[in-house]
């Protein structure tokens, strides 16, 4: 069975540009990338590589750069999983406005959801951090969130946002799960549509382990097992 990006497609709609991963692609065998030994066995493949994950991660900075240059802009990252793409999406707008004559000043504020248990999202949505977020009264808003599943924690975040009177909100997703229904809900600026498989790594997490993992990679059901509380 060969390992590679035929079915990978790209969608080109602005607004909704996207790299998609077919159901049906295996991903790369984990063999084939450095990863901590201790997560030996605990990983089916490699769905997206690191070094993949940020060349699309400049691509959306130059995105954001092209729709937002010279617009103040409070980045509002989700944690604990959207750290690191929030942190090297940061990164990579700030090279780009030192070296252009558009320039995006940039807040960054942090505020924590946690609504899963185990591998299955639960109804009860905690949002630590947003008690009083008055401070985004008239401003522009960029969410950073690391992957949306069915969209009803970021419907509850943007509504929640909303109360405060911001002047624009714009959202950015580097994952989007394919379900049937979270096409309501979907961010501005995605970089990657996946299968509906429970992945980790760059900061995503299976109860707190895998978030040293630089690949975005399918959990095993071993593992599933191994680290389930």
């Amino acid at each position: 069975m060969e390992n590679n990006m035929a079915d990978v497609a790209v969608l080109s709609k602005r607004g909704s540009d996207r790299i998609v991963i077919d159901d049906d692609w295996p991903g790369y065998s984990v063999d084939l990338f450095s990863h901590p030994a201790h997560y030996s066995g605990d990983l089916d493949s490699v769905i997206v590589p690191h070094g993949v994950i940020m060349d699309r991660t400049e691509r959306l900075a130059r995105n954001i750069m092209d729709d937002l240059g010279d617009h103040d802009l409070v980045v509002l990252c989700v944690l604990k999983g959207g750290y690191q793409f929030c942190a090297d999406l940061v990164d990579k707008i700030k090279a780009l406005s030192r070296n252009s004559t558009r320039t995006i000043p940039m807040r960054v504020h942090f505020i924590r959801l946690k609504s899963y248990m185990n591998d299955q999202s639960t109804e009860d949505l905690h949002i630590v951090g947003a008690e009083d977020m008055t401070f985004l009264t008239g401003k522009n808003v960029l969410i950073v969130e690391a992957i949306v599943g069915t969209g009803k924690t970021m419907k509850t975040l943007l509504k929640h946002v909303e109360g405060f009177r911001p002047k624009m909100i714009k959202v950015a997703g580097l994952l989007v799960k394919r379900l049937p229904h979270n096409t309501a809900c979907l961010p501005d600026y995605i970089g990657f549509e996946i299968p509906n498989r429970f992945v980790v790594g760059y900061a995503l997490d299976y109860n707190e382990y895998f978030r040293d993992l630089n690949h975005i990679c399918v959990i095993s059901e071993n593992a599933k097992m191994k680290y389930k509380i």
